[in-house]
């Protein structure tokens, strides 16, 4: 997981950290199926992110939208953060892949999407967030610390995939990244509105 790059979008229905339009901070919106195309094509060409099949970004946004998000600055796609509730145990949700557009790096984007996402209806119980990330991704890796950091959580390392799981011989394993408990004023009902950081 890290930055990617570029790409364009609009959604009327785009709504600010706390609800609302902005006017020039980021927007957040629940992704739909309609989004998969955008985002996908905003992997393909940020060459940071492993991308998948356009068919799986279709099928993100209309299965598990309620604990996505997708960022808007200006009218275009800033970034988004896939994620999911963990089946076998709900009181953690999944991030999946995190991205930031080139144009929006540097401004503590990634960090909003993550508390978005705590904040939404379907993350409700959530109390902790979990992500996979390669030795190498020093960027993933620096946004899971500060963001357990500044929100007083405890941040847990593990093993997570093997790199003989994966076909490619250069994919490197996977560790694994566990963020909680999550505090109460972070969690879905409380004033999601934040500073930017």
């Amino acid at each position: 997981m890290s930055d990617t790059a570029f790409e364009r979008g609009t959604d009327p229905h785009r709504t600010g950290p706390a609800g609302g339009h902005d006017a020039d901070g980021p927007s957040f919106a629940q992704p739909t199926a309609s989004d998969g195309a955008a985002i996908w094509r905003l992997v393909r060409t940020g060459g940071t992110l492993e991308p998948n099949s356009a068919y799986a970004y279709v099928l993100t946004g209309a299965h598990f939208g309620a604990t996505s998000v997708v960022a808007r600055r200006h009218g275009e796609i800033a970034g988004f953060v896939w994620a999911y509730r963990l089946p076998d145990r709900p009181d953690t949700v999944f991030v999946w892949q995190i991205g930031v557009a080139e144009s929006s790096r540097g401004l503590g984007l990634g960090s909003a999407m993550l508390r978005e996402i705590l904040h939404r209806p379907a993350c409700g119980g959530v109390s902790f967030l979990e992500a996979t990330v390669t030795p190498s991704n020093a960027a993933s890796m620096a946004l899971f610390r500060g963001f357990a950091r500044r929100q007083g959580c405890a941040f847990d390392l593990s093993a997570g995939f093997d790199s003989r799981l994966f076909p490619d011989p250069k994919h490197e394993s996977e560790l694994l990244v566990r963020i909680g408990p999550i505090p109460a004023r972070m969690r879905t009902g409380n004033n999601p509105k934040e500073a930017i950081s």
